[in-house]
């Protein structure tokens, strides 16, 4: 395999796939299970001062065509006392002491309580912290999460707290649910930490039963919002991500939608250094890690890539804010020759939502007007089998 190690903080991980701050590393036996398959670190269910209890059921799928895209979760921080995370977090470091353990922890913002926490945890042996100052539900209603994430005075105190005491690494996790993530990123940077994470789940309602008009998920009824996670919410993780890697030059641990190598190369090419895998795991197992990793080396070695450090960051310079983008080359639709079946999805799109450039008869190859056409993109979107091309107009086109 191609050289997947990476350097984050002085921590050496030899792949940069993490298990998320979630279900799957809800205690030491699971995490464990998952270092002993390959995953580079894991970060651990949040922890607090006080245990939580969850409501059942929390979790609820949003689906397309009977595909699982995403999932809204009322799940709170773990239901493991303190002392029992202390007991967990030194069974993981003594099983697995070179695998990288991240602690998540989580309180209202008050300076003892963060210290306290510090303290106590670091004393097990953890690689860092994670300050989850960014769960969206559930937390916020009692001055924690992102009560703490949306304000960056908050998010400064709790952060300069924390590196008051702090012997190891401070990772601050970011919140997607603000109007300018890069700011807060910047205040916790000026405050001292070592490291960002984003994105925290994104807060949302996945849907309502039509039978009964209840939300979901239906405790007795009853709802709240919740975290969305999944594929879907990719793209905003990949804007934050970004956003955060040019505002403030902080190493980064990606998370937010990732579920394939392919996501990956996308999350690492936008600034992030290590990966979070939450949701993925949870739907396919910790076993996802071999295709991970297997799938990321055999890009590196397509990409004659030496390492990973010539993909961190690379997409960066080519965001540009849109006044920025050129208006040429200009470009217009354009048939792979012989492979149109005749479905008319394209023609229906570019007449309802487009230019009216298309033309056909079912079961017959379309027609594209090269005059007409507008270059927008919407006809190879709806195309199933993916046979219709943007083509600069400079270039002789027949159809």
């Amino acid at each position: 395999m191609a050289n997947l190690s990476v350097d984050f903080v002085g921590m050496h991980f030899p792949n940069p796939f993490m298990l998320a701050s979630a279900p799957p590393a809800r205690t030491a036996e699971m995490i464990k299970r998952a270092f002993s398959v390959g995953w580079g670190g894991a970060v651990t269910k949040t922890i607090g001062l006080e245990p939580a209890q969850d409501l059942q059921p929390r979790l609820h799928p949003l689906r397309q065509s009977r595909r699982n895209v995403g999932m809204e979760n009322v799940e709170l921080i773990s239901q493991l006392t303190l002392e029992e995370w202390q007991h967990e977090l030194v069974d993981i470091k003594t099983t697995f002491p070179d695998h990288i353990l991240w602690a998540s922890i989580m309180d209202a913002p008050k300076k003892e309580n963060w210290q306290r926490l510090t303290n106590i945890i670091q004393e097990t042996g953890v690689d860092a912290l994670e300050l989850n100052v960014s769960c969206p539900h559930g937390m916020p209603s009692r001055g924690m999460g992102a009560f703490i994430g949306q304000n960056a005075e908050l998010t400064g105190d709790v952060v300069s707290w924390v590196k008051e005491v702090a012997k190891i690494p401070v990772v601050v996790k970011l919140t997607p649910n603000v109007t300018d993530i890069s700011f807060i990123a910047r205040a916790a940077k000026e405050n001292g930490a070592d490291a960002l994470c984003a994105i925290n789940s994104v807060i949302g309602l996945v849907g309502v039963d039509l039978d009964t008009l209840s939300p979901f998920p239906n405790v007795g009824g009853l709802s709240a919002y919740g975290g969305c996670s999944g594929p879907a919410i990719k793209p905003i993780a990949l804007r934050c991500v970004s956003q955060i890697a040019k505002a403030t030059g902080l190493p980064i641990s990606g998370v937010g939608g990732l579920s394939t190598w392919q996501d990956a190369v996308e999350f690492m090419a936008v600034g992030a250094r290590v990966l979070q895998v939450g949701t993925a795991v949870m739907w396919k197992g910790f076993g996802i890690i071999k295709v991970l990793t297997e799938g990321l080396s055999n890009y590196l070695e397509d990409k004659c890539f030496i390492d990973l450090e010539a993909l961190i960051g690379a997409a960066l310079p080519r965001i540009v804010e849109h006044p920025e983008i050129p208006l040429s080359p200009r470009v217009r639709a354009n048939l792979l020759n012989g492979k149109c079946n005749g479905c008319l999805l394209c023609v229906t799109a570019c007449a309802d939502g487009g230019f009216q450039a298309i033309t056909g008869t079912k079961g017959e190859m379309v027609t594209i007007d090269g005059e007409k056409c507008d270059g927008c993109g919407l006809c190879r979107m709806v195309c199933p089998l993916g046979v219709i091309e943007m083509t600069p107009r400079l270039v002789p086109i027949v159809n």
